[in-house]
């Protein structure tokens, strides 16, 4: 990981592949010299308040480097990998050609020794089965979905993605729905991945087809654009992992001011993998992306708002 002082930027082009941390105040950032490094970083840290979506603010520049350099020791194939993939994406691009370059990257850190280590760590699978993961309901032109399983804050499992795909087709081909609203029961909207299951895949290969052959993001993605602002997620709990990153693909996105996102997927050796490297690329940029992915730390409600994240703080 390299660290770059915008104060004093260093000559020539920047590498154009590589972690590579930029910081400075919000005077070094907007100097002209320092452009080529913003851009290229793979995100820029500040002390200031910065407006520039390349830019995260943050409390002490030097602990928050110092926080970056020590996860990305300690999973430095998931950082790279990440980083490689959000350069690689084109947020305006089809999100198929997204969605399949993230799943092959995600079934290379499956591969790993970093998720290894973490399934080391954790235990062997188990596949916790609850009945009715998902509850549909229609109301007129509009159905809700609703994730269903709140004792496990709605962690998102295998069979909850079948029955997720299973409700959203109806919408997909019943043009007289004209509202389909995402939405969470218990506590959480969906606290992502369901841990207790990861690993129990087949092989690499295998998991990779069955992402983009089922995949919930791509259904969301074409509803939204035929909805628009009418697929909507109302989000509240934790929006974290797979949750946030089916959210991000609704045209718009209505939160709790007791809610909290991220994207935690790097402490498993792992990076985003159902479709957050487009969809929340395209609401925050790939820089604020890579900060929420290699720092693992969550935003409030009101950040996701500034940043774009979500559309709306509900009111009350």
């Amino acid at each position: 990981m390299r660290v770059v002082d915008l104060g004093d930027p260093p000559t020539g082009s920047p590498a154009p592949l590589g972690v590579c941390i930029a910081v400075g105040s919000a005077a070094d950032i907007a100097a002209p010299a320092a452009q080529p490094w913003v851009e290229a970083a793979t995100l820029t840290l500040s002390e200031d308040v910065v407006a520039d979506r390349r830019v995260v603010t943050v409390d002490s520049v030097a602990a928050a480097t110092a926080e970056l350099a020590a996860r990305f020791e300690m999973w430095p194939q998931a950082a790279s990998v990440c980083d490689h993939v959000l350069r690689a994406i084109d947020p305006a691009g089809p999100a198929l050609a997204g969605v399949i370059t993230e799943s092959l990257a995600y079934s290379t850190l499956q591969s790993g020794a970093e998720f290894a280590a973490w399934l080391e760590q954790r235990g062997p699978a188990t596949v916790p089965e609850l009945p009715d993961p998902v509850l549909a309901d229609r109301d007129g032109d509009t159905l809700v979905v609703r994730f269903n399983r709140p004792t496990r804050h709605n962690a998102f499992s295998t069979d909850a993605r079948a029955a997720l795909l299973e409700a959203l087709e109806v919408a997909r081909v019943d043009p007289s729905i004209d509202q389909v609203i995402l939405a969470g029961n218990g506590p959480s909207f969906c606290s992502g991945g369901d841990l207790a299951e990861f690993g129990s895949f087949a092989d690499p290969a295998s998991a990779h087809i069955a992402r983009v052959r089922h995949s919930p993001a791509l259904v969301l993605d074409e509803l939204t654009a035929r909805l628009g602002d009418r697929c909507r997620a109302q989000a509240h709990g934790q929006v974290l992992g797979s949750g946030l990153e089916m959210a991000a693909f609704c045209g718009w996105v209505e939160a709790q001011q007791s809610s909290v996102f991220g994207l935690p997927e790097l402490g498993l050796g792992l990076l985003p993998g159902a479709g957050g490297t487009v969809s929340v690329t395209r609401r925050i940029g790939r820089w604020r992306t890579a900060y929420l992915v290699l720092s693992g730390r969550t935003i409030d409600a009101a950040t996701a708002l500034g940043w774009g994240l979500i559309d709306a703080i509900e009111a009350g």
